[in-house]
């Protein structure tokens, strides 16, 4: 089985510790491939970065389709171009908000999100909606770390994520912790061991997931709005993305 983990950022040192977070937990048969779109924001902290993050996950859903990728997982926590990408690939696609939420669903009544700046908190709030998670939500913690300085082995971040989602437990009474940043991917299981409850990263509860829909040999139904979009011209910046659409979906 082949499986793109696609970071929708641009920063190459977070996708190689993506890629290593899902290859920790997918079975000896699936190939991880993690992937860097040639094109995007360094990092996703708003709706304007997600919104130009949308272009390049879509070239890497196209790239997959054309390598054979089996399924794939969309490794930010905003979710990026998720529906867009379902009409596009042939297999499953996971975005890991979407599977840390309805892991989190299974593992006790409620759950908070700790994430980076607080100007995503709403985010966060509208996909537990979405997801059907908006009951289990206790709230939205965020602990003001700019994502790129997950990246730096100087920062307090992993004391400061420890911290908050420590007080998710104890203020919040929640069950469970739900990492809202794909750059904490390494962080669930040492921050699980110190505060007593499930710490979930959603990049290993997606990969797992689109592992589990291919071996049942599930994908994304086709007869209505997940079917390839109808072609037509694209201008500009956009005209190739007219050629990144498999019409074999």
């Amino acid at each position: 089985m082949l499986l793109t983990i696609i970071n929708p950022n641009t920063t190459e040192s977070m996708t190689t510790t993506i890629g290593k977070c899902a290859s920790q937990v997918t079975g000896p048969g699936t190939v991880v491939h993690a992937v860097t779109p040639a094109m995007g924001p360094a990092s996703i902290e708003s709706h304007y970065d997600e919104a130009l993050a949308v272009p390049g996950v879509l070239a890497e859903i196209a790239a997959g389709e054309q390598a054979g990728s089996d399924g794939y997982v969309i490794a930010c926590f905003g979710d990026p171009g998720l529906d867009a990408a379902r009409e596009l690939a042939r297999g499953p696609v996971v975005g890991i908000a979407e599977a840390a939420m309805r892991t989190a669903c299974y593992l006790g009544r409620g759950f908070s999100v700790v994430t980076t700046l607080g100007r995503t908190a709403g985010r966060a709030r509208d996909l537990a909606e979405t997801y059907g998670a908006g009951r289990f939500l206790r709230t939205v913690r965020a602990c003001d770390i700019p994502v790129l300085e997950l990246e730096d082995p100087a920062s307090d971040a992993r004391r400061v994520i420890t911290e908050e989602c420590r007080r998710a437990v104890v203020e919040d009474a929640a069950d469970a912790v739900v990492l809202g940043c794909a750059g904490m991917a390494d962080l669930a299981a040492l921050i699980s061991a110190e505060i007593g409850v499930p710490v979930i990263d959603g990049v290993a509860a997606a990969a797992r997931t689109v592992e589990t829909l291919v071996a049942l040999g599930l994908r994304t139904g086709k007869l209505g709005e997940f079917a390839a979009p109808p072609a037509k011209p694209y201008t500009g910046a956009l005209s190739d993305f007219q050629m990144h659409r498999p019409d074999i979906c």
